[in-house]
């Protein structure tokens, strides 16, 4: 039975703005009073360079918008966003859309019916039996789930399948403040736009994928949230989420490996989705990690901000590019549940 290998990534990204130009040219207004002081810190502490937005604040405020609106700009911004990141991913792959028998697509920013399954399996002409899933509201760790489908896909059927990840975070800016709310700040000064495909196939070269896990501590529950609004989605972000993930990533990552006979030594790549400077620094030192070790992690972090599902792709992206040594490769990204996700991944030629 052929093992399933991710054989081609592709991304796309809307324009970027520096984040001293966002706090500068919007954010600052954005708060007031005592709460304008500490938004500034985090800002400048978030670990955040530079950022993409689909809908830049710099250029047009959408932070009165009711969710219709923002809703109706989703499916116009996400559209051709996620066709570019699709065209690349099949290019890399040397497949055609054709060739597709599953196309997964998670977003939790934004929803549609049709939704961008449909609508980009007919631009850009995919079969009629291609089967379709849409990944909704799982947040930032969606694509090791999406992946996991995926794989299960290609094992079972022998075709290839597609993954795309698309976040359009920039479209749930929350209306203006003085109340004091670091959880909106935080989230504020974090999140970014982005769009990445995985093509996974059969066989061939590229990065197997030996297996993806989880775990998820439902006392934990309440810490990350995503409520829909009449104001966009608003998220809640407990300062306790870097405390419950100390609680259980060394574990996860120690039993996946042991199942594959597999050390943390012999791990030489490691994508870790930085939802913030605190969550890998805890990453980091539960891992035990050398300091290049989230580099990778870090340098998507500052050039791109979180992006939420896409990001932990991005990363890999990054490593397949820039690391040609980082053979094994640990993909762990968290989210609502508190959820943890990893995957272990072998590069083949």
């Amino acid at each position: 039975m052929s093992v399933p290998v991710i054989a081609g990534l592709g991304t796309a990204q809307p324009p970027s703005a520096l984040q001293d130009e966002l706090w500068e040219g919007f954010f600052s207004r954005h708060f007031s009073g005592t709460t304008r002081s500490l938004a500034q810190r985090i800002f400048a502490n978030s670990g955040v360079t530079r950022r993409q937005a689909a809908v830049n604040p710099l250029l047009e405020d959408v932070s009165d918008w009711p969710t219709e609106r923002r809703m109706r700009r989703y499916q116009v911004e996400a559209l051709p966003l996620g066709k570019e990141a699709v065209g690349r991913a099949l290019t890399a792959a040397g497949l055609g859309a054709g060739d597709i028998g599953l196309f997964i697509v998670c977003s939790c920013t934004g929803y549609a019916t049709p939704g961008l399954d449909i609508l980009l399996a007919r631009d850009l002409g995919m079969a009629a039996d291609t089967q379709r899933m849409f990944v909704g509201h799982m947040g930032c760790y969606a694509a090791l789930p999406g992946l996991g489908a995926a794989s299960d896909f290609v094992t079972a059927r022998g075709r290839p399948a597609l993954l795309l990840c698309a976040e359009l975070t920039s479209l749930h800016i929350q209306p203006s403040s003085a109340r004091v709310d670091t959880q909106q700040i935080v989230s504020h000064a974090l999140f970014s736009d982005a769009a990445v495909a995985a093509v996974v196939t059969p066989g061939g070269p590229g990065y197997a994928l030996r297996e993806v896990t989880s775990v998820t501590d439902t006392s934990t529950a309440d810490h990350m949230t995503w409520d829909v609004t009449d104001a966009g989605f608003r998220m809640g972000l407990s300062p306790k989420v870097p405390q419950v993930l100390s609680r259980h990533v060394r574990k996860l990552v120690d039993d996946l490996l042991a199942r594959h006979g597999v050390t943390g030594s012999e791990v030489d790549g490691w994508a870790v989705h930085p939802g913030g400077p605190r969550i890998l620094n805890v990453v980091e030192r539960e891992l035990a990690l050398p300091p290049e070790g989230l580099a990778a992690s870090r340098a998507t972090l500052d050039e791109h901000g979180n992006c939420s599902s896409p990001t932990v792709l991005l990363i890999l992206d990054r490593l397949s590019r820039t690391t040609p040594a980082a053979r094994r490769v640990v993909m762990l990204a968290f989210g609502p549940g508190l959820t943890l996700y990893a995957a272990l991944l072998d590069r083949q030629d």
